[in-house]
């Protein structure tokens, strides 16, 4: 029965068995006989859909931006539910409230976010060694990020009556780079306090970079 399962399932089974041992003792605990076992499928299966463990680890990157994108989108989707508050203050309080909805998901997720950047500088080391697709890998990472922290950006402009003064491009790369280092000192010493702080320092500064329309 197991060999009968189509093929797009089957990769997507043994990912999501790979991304559970990665998650567990990180890229060096995948191999293919883990895979296997953890997926309980024999090695042929494994080797049949990934020619080599580089090819699943870029499976993995690949299905952990998807991941990504999908719960960005998610927690930067305020609600409209009544009227926005206005100006550049205004941006700031909805710029924060973005901002602190997406913190649960890292939360609860501390052992993928681990993962993803450890992904990410497995992605980088193959750049190194002009593997084009598994350097590719942290490339879409941050294109997918960019494409979500851009929507998020310009929607509170928007809703609030405010432009920005800079490419929005350019300001959700800055953005995103603060979180990013947020995310990872969270990782190092689990300090929620900080971070409630921090997130709304990053809403001024972010804020900032935007005026009144006329």
């Amino acid at each position: 029965m197991l060999n009968r399962m189509p093929a797009d399932e089957r990769r997507a089974q043994l990912i999501e068995s790979a991304l559970d041992l990665a998650e567990r003792g990180g890229v060096g605990a995948v191999t293919v006989r883990a895979v296997a076992e953890n997926a309980g499928v024999s090695l042929g299966v494994v080797h049949y859909c990934f020619e080599s463990k580089e090819a699943l680890v870029v499976a993995m990157g690949e299905t952990l931006v998807r991941q990504l994108s999908e719960a960005l989108h998610v927690a930067f989707d305020l609600p409209h539910d009544g009227a926005d508050p206005q100006g550049v203050r205004g941006l700031r309080q909805l710029l924060y409230a973005g901002l602190n909805a997406m913190w649960p998901t890292i939360e609860t997720t501390a052992n993928r976010q681990i993962l993803t950047y450890e992904i990410t500088t497995y992605s980088l080391r193959q750049r190194a060694s002009e593997s084009e697709r598994g350097g590719r890998i942290a490339t879409e990472q941050y294109r997918f990020m960019d494409v979500e922290a851009c929507r998020f950006l310009t929607d509170c402009a928007e809703r609030t009556g405010t432009t920005w003064t800079e490419p929005v491009e350019d300001i959700a790369r800055m953005a995103l780079a603060m979180i990013d280092g947020l995310v990872l000192r969270w990782l190092v010493d689990r300090n929620g306090d900080f971070i409630v702080a921090e997130l709304d320092d990053v809403a001024g500064i972010i804020a900032a970079r935007a005026v009144d329309q006329p």
